[in-house]
Order: C-alpha cells, then structure tokens, then sequence
C-alpha cells in the first residue's frame, strides 16, 4: 500500500517541525518546499539522517519547485513572511495574500484532489485567499488556529492547576488574534467545566494569556512560536489521514452556521478522510455570540481589503 504524501510549504521552523512529527508519526512521506535555495534540501536531508535513529522510512524530498509535490494527500502552506517584534498581523496582510494566492495555484494544479491546511498568518483572510485561489469545496480547504489556541488555553489551565494536559480540554473559537473567543464553560477538567475550579478573576487572567499567546512568544523569542504550530498543523493531518472524525477547533468556511455567512471563522468541526465532514454547532450565550460576531467582523475587514 502506498505511503500518504503530504506537502509542506514554507520550510522555516514552523514547517520543518512539522515536517519532522509528521515523518516521527509515520503518517507519511513528505515534501519540503521553500523558494531559498538549499534550505528544504538540507533540512530534508536532516531529517531522512534522523530516520534510522527514530525509525522512520519515510522519504523526505526537499526542493525549491512544485513538481515533486504533484498527488499529494494533504497540502500543509506555512509560506508567507513571519511577525516581527511590534508588528501585527495585519501588516503582514498584503505580502502574505500574494504568497498564499500563488502557492495555493502552483499546488491545487499538481494535486487536484488534495486537502489544504492553512497556516499563514494573518490566517482567517489566508485561508479564505487559498480557498478563493483552489476552487476547491470548503471541507477541503481549513485553517490552523483553534488547536494552537485551544493547546495554549489546555497548557495554561494544567499549569494553573497542576493537573495533567490529558484531563484538560479547551474550547477556542474566532478568528486567530486579539478577538479570539476562549470558553471557559466548554472548557473542562476530567469533565468538570473551570468555572466550578478556578476564579472568575483567574479564569479572565488565563483568558487573556490565551489571546496573547502568540505575542508573549514573539516578545521572548523575537520571532513566532514553532513547536506548539507545529504540533497543532500534525494533529490536524493525522486526524484526517487516520480518518479519526477527531472533534476539533479549526478556521472554516461558514455558510450560516452560528449566524455567520461566507466567512473562514474558527468553529469545532468533525475532522476526517474527506476533510471537514461536519461543522459542530454548540450552544453558545448572547454574551459568546456577541463576541464571535465581533470576531467574524475583524475577519471581514481583513478579507475586503484584499478582495477574497
């Protein structure tokens, strides 16, 4: 049976790492893509020296074109200019929409029957750019954002209250920023929400590092995060590799689900072989709803300026 191939573009240390859990999962062989010259051939080669160590056949091919990447399974598109220390992610809106536009281009032509995660920031208004650019149908076309966040919201709520990652799960929904929408009542330990464990005050603190998680990184490393990114892109593959219907945070396209229409906004979806198989609908409070509205509304400015 042959192996699943999935693609990643953008070579930096976002895509290397994802690059390199994908091969340690066994969920397939891999191609590198980065218009720098050596950078994909080099860490390609890297990885494939790691294989006999953490036992990985996976054939990993790292190259500066388009070609090899043809009858991919899935297309992980991490390309685009990264965020600098005081820049925001809008500012990265106009070089990151040609990016995304023209990679979206090159690979959809090579693998017409792909499934594309999206991952370039400012990432609601990429992934719209890329689903624009494939034609694709909206199950195959999804962000990364909700499992990132969702896992920063999971490791700050462990941290707080020195109980395992395993029995803490996390709900974020919204566009992938400043209007993010954490929900505290959808967030539980070993199913007790955190509102029974934790303060208001607490939970508002907790909320408001979730929100700011990418930046306090950037302010650290004075570049963006890789290893939580990465983690989050290769959960989102295998779920649909693996065909797990894995109930997860992800940027889709909405076509009325919680009031919102022809947008790529953050919502818990079925993850499986054929993409996003469903959108989960939750019950949210006015005051929630209120604020996905307001996220959704940050988005569409975004998405009219670039005209997706």
């Amino acid at each position: 049976m042959p192996r699943n191939k999935i693609t990643v573009v953008g070579a930096g240390n976002v895509g290397a790492t994802a690059a390199q859990l994908v091969v340690e999962k066994h969920l397939g062989d891999v191609v590198l893509v980065d218009i720098v010259e050596g950078v994909p051939q080099g860490k390609a080669l890297d990885l494939t020296e790691s294989g006999p160590v953490e036992g990985y056949d996976s054939r990993i091919t790292g190259t500066n074109g388009y070609d090899d990447t043809a009858d991919s399974d899935v297309i992980v598109i991490t390309a685009g200019i990264p965020r600098k220390p005081g820049m925001s992610r809008d500012d990265l809106l106009k070089t990151n929409y040609n990016i995304v536009k023209s990679v979206t281009e090159q690979v959809v032509q090579r693998s017409p029957d792909s499934i594309l995660i999206v991952v370039s920031n400012p990432l609601d208004a990429m992934v719209q750019t890329a689903f624009r650019a494939s034609g694709f149908p909206r199950n195959r076309v999804m962000g990364m954002a909700g499992v990132l966040d969702s896992a920063r919201f999971r490791a700050f709520i462990s941290l707080e209250l020195n109980v395992s990652v395993d029995n803490v799960h996390a709900f974020v929904l919204g566009g992938h920023g400043d209007t993010m929408v954490p929900l505290p009542r959808y967030s539980t330990v070993s199913g007790v929400p955190i509102t029974e464990l934790l303060s208001a005050d607490a939970i508002e603190r907790l909320v408001d590092r979730t929100r700011k998680g990418g930046a306090e990184i950037v302010g650290l490393l004075k570049t963006s995060a890789w290893y939580a990114p990465g983690a989050a892109i290769v959960e989102m593959v295998e779920a649909i590799l693996h065909d797990k219907k894995k109930i997860l945070p992800c940027a889709a396209y909405l076509e009325g689900e919680y009031g919102i229409n022809g947008l790529y906004v953050g919502v818990p979806v079925k993850l499986g072989e054929a993409g996003i198989e469903e959108i989960i609908q939750i019950e949210l409070t006015l005051e929630e709803r209120a604020e996905l509205q307001n996220s959704a509304a940050a988005v569409k400015e975004l998405v009219e300026i670039i005209g997706v």
